[in-house]
Order: structure tokens, then C-alpha cells, then sequence
């Protein structure tokens, strides 16, 4: 496959060195690129999203070596694992390019590499094994619990309340964002058809939602927050009328609600 029509130059400056760089380790069995490489939508403000598949006896060692890999592929500022995104076999790198290059380099044991939220674009594989890998599985971008969501969101926005109530704004300025991109971006892009991946892309995607949710941004006021985090619920009864089969907390919601009467 070409490569895509807006791949920006300093991306395929950084493929052509390090695919062959990559190839040239026996232990590597084959690379592939995810995200806006596969949908054709990249600028130069893009990530370079990769998958690194490892022959499996080595995946070990090269789980060791990752940083020493990534420092072969360009010149490489700083890099981290991607625990904090539940992905620890993720690497995480920056690369001092111009622009400066954000490149994620996810190392996976071949046959985990059928195990995925889309289908890449494979860019180097050995002897078809990659490609043969992943038409074992089908690629499964996870959606929205609708049901977890609403379990839990009358306690998210009754704590949110709470920090506003005690002054504490920064804490629930940072709960509206919580909100934002656990609740509400999802719910919405999902509603619009598209990737449920929090709020990326929301104002493309669900161009309506996201310019209502611009009335759940708070500055640092205790009136803005509360007006916030009332449009916050607003939003998300709203989305919430699209779901079927949902059971409603609806205690919760009234004794919320209620709460937020008081302190408003």
C-alpha cells in the first residue's frame, strides 16, 4: 500500500531511516501503523502511531532494549513507558526533527498483535507473518459502558460539587475535564458514529456536542464552575436519552441534583 496522500515529510523522513533500521533486527518480525496513517488524515502536528512485532521467544529482551531501539531509529530527545495509559508495553518517544516529532512505538509478542482497536497499515513484515497475524483477529475499538457511566456519574458530579463548595476550583476544574473526556466525548463521538476515544477530534466528529460542551469549561470562579458543571449534566442527559436499556439512578440523581440546588 502507498503511502497516504498527507503523510507530512518529516514522517517519511523518519520511516525511511527507521523501517530498514528495524528490518535489519532478526528479532523483529514486522511493523505496522496505526491511527491518522490509516484514515489519511495527518499533518504535521500528527504522532507516527507503530506497532513493533517481536518473535516471541525474544519479546522479553526486547521489551529490555526498547529505549536502546528507539534511540537507532532518529535523534532521540526523551521516551517513557505508557503505564500511565494502561499500556506498559508502549513506548512513548520524542524525536528532535523539524517539527519535533511525537512518535508511539508499541512493542507486542507476534501473536498478541491479533489482539487490536484497529487495523494498521503494515509497512514491513517478514516472510507475510504480520499480515497473517492479524487476519487471525479483528480489530475491536472498546465502547462506551453506558451502563458504568451511569452508575457512576452522580457520585463524579456530587465530588465535583463538593470541591467547588470548599473552594478547592482547580480540583473541579479538573473534574469537568474528567467529565469531559470519560462522559461526555465518548457518549457523543460514539452518538455521531465515530471512534469513542474521549475528546479527540470531537469538533470534527460531533461538531453540534462540542459546541455545546465549550459551556462546560470553567475558568477559575466559583460561579463558572458551578454553571459548568450543571451544562456538564445538562450534556449528559441529553446523550443519555439516546441509550436504551439503561437503569437509572435515579435517587442519586435527584439527591444531586438537589445538592447542587444548595450550593448554587
Amino acid at each position: 500500500m502507498s503511502a497516504p496522500a498527507t503523510l507530512p515529510a518529516v514522517h517519511a523522513a523518519f520511516l525511511a531511516q527507521a523501517l530498514p533500521r528495524l528490518a535489519n533486527d532478526a528479532r523483529i518480525v514486522g511493523v505496522a501503523a496505526g491511527g491518522s496513517y490509516i484514515t489519511d488524515t495527518m499533518d504535521e502536528h500528527s504522532d507516527l502511531d507503530l506497532v513493533v512485532a517481536i518473535e516471541p521467544a525474544r519479546a522479553e529482551t526486547v521489551m529490555h532494549e526498547r529505549q536502546a531501539i528507539a534511540a537507532t531509529l532518529g535523534p532521540l530527545l526523551a521516551a517513557f513507558t505508557g503505564e500511565h495509559v494502561g499500556e506498559p508495553r508502549l513506548l512513548i518517544a520524542l524525536y528532535d526533527t523539524t517539527p519535533l516529532l511525537h512518535v508511539d512505538l508499541k512493542f507486542v509478542a507476534l501473536p498478541d498483535a491479533a489482539q487490536r482497536v484497529e487495523d494498521p497499515v503494515v509497512l514491513f513484515d517478514r516472510e507475510g507473518r504480520l499480515a497473517a497475524t492479524l487476519a487471525t483477529g479483528e480489530a475491536r475499538y472498546p465502547a462506551p459502558d453506558a451502563q458504568w457511566i451511569e452508575d457512576r456519574f452522580w457520585i463524579w458530579v456530587h465530588y465535583a460539587g463538593t470541591k467547588i463548595a470548599r473552594g478547592e476550583l482547580f480540583d473541579a476544574i479538573a473534574m469537568l475535564a474528567y467529565l469531559r473526556s470519560t462522559v461526555l466525548g465518548p457518549l457523543a463521538l460514539q452518538h455521531a458514529g465515530a471512534r469513542p476515544s474521549g475528546v479527540r477530534r470531537i469538533e470534527q466528529a460531533a461538531p453540534d456536542m462540542a459546541a455545546w460542551m465549550q459551556s462546560t469549561l470553567a475558568t477559575h470562579s466559583r460561579d463558572s464552575c458551578i454553571d459548568a458543571l450543571q451544562q456538564c449534566v445538562a450534556c449528559y442527559l441529553d446523550l443519555r436519552g439516546t441509550l436504551a436499556r439503561l437503569v437509572f439512578r435515579d435517587d442519586a440523581e435527584r439527591a444531586v441534583m438537589g445538592y447542587l440546588d444548595e450550593i448554587g
